[in-house]
This record gives structure tokens, sequence and C-alpha cells, in this order.
């Protein structure tokens, strides 16, 4: 598990060269094969996951061809000189070389984005919430 603070880090979290420490380890049972695992934060895709929780990912290596339309993506991206990290669902749009970004949240508009402003993309392959007392 990884800390994600700053959203330029998630390209080279993404990649094969990546060396920042890890913050935690996670053993899970009968999960597929992932990547690593982050902290969700912000409210996009509430009530499905919440602020605290945390996502398991797997890198999706060729963008252009590895998308699986209508599955959840912690998505990397860059538009006016600035970098954003978003869970959300990637749909296909109306449009040639774009995607729809969506959220689960209502108050959350959907976001068309092209193709290429996506610097780094990871299906989500699960999530873990738990509750503590004190």
């Amino acid at each position: 598990m990884y800390e994600t603070d700053v959203t330029a880090d998630v390209v080279a979290l993404f990649s094969d060269s990546f060396t920042q420490t890890t913050e935690d380890y996670l053993s899970i049972p009968d999960l597929p094969p992932c990547d690593g695992a982050v902290h969700v934060k912000g409210d996009y895709m509430l009530p499905i996951l919440k602020s605290g929780d945390i996502i398991l990912y797997k890198r999706v290596n060729n963008i252009e061809l590895g998308i699986i339309w209508g599955e959840m993506y912690l998505v990397a991206f860059h538009i006016d000189d600035e970098e954003y990290l978003m869970i959300k669902y990637v749909q296909k749009s109306d449009h040639p070389n774009t995607v729809l970004l969506v959220s689960e949240n209502p108050k959350h508009a959907p976001k068309e984005i092209p193709l290429h402003c996506i610097r780094a993309l990871a299906i989500i392959k699960a999530s873990v919430r738990y509750c503590t007392m004190g």
C-alpha cells in the first residue's frame, strides 16, 4: 500500500521503476493479482467508496486497448496544466478519441476528456472498508 499525497507521483506509482517506500502490506485471500493499494480520497464514488477506504488496483499498460468500458478505474490525467487523480467509471464517449469519466455520486457531473490526457490508468480490483470502535 502506497501513500499518494502528490498527484504527480501517480504516474511513477504505476511504473515498473517505482521505488517509494510502502506504507503497509495487505494480504487478502483469493484476491486477483494487484499492483498496489491506496487510500480513497474524495467523495466521487459515494456510497460505493468513501474517503478512507482502501482500493487495490492493477495497472493498465496499454491505455488505448486495455480499457474495459464501464469498469471503475484510478485515473491520473492532465488538463490545462493541472494534474488530477480520481476514481471514476470509464465509459465510451460519443466523440472519437475521448472517454467519459463518471462518478457514482450524482453531485459530480460526468467529465469528457481526450484519451491522450490520461497519464496513468489502473483498474480497481477490490476495496476494503473497516470500522473500528475507539
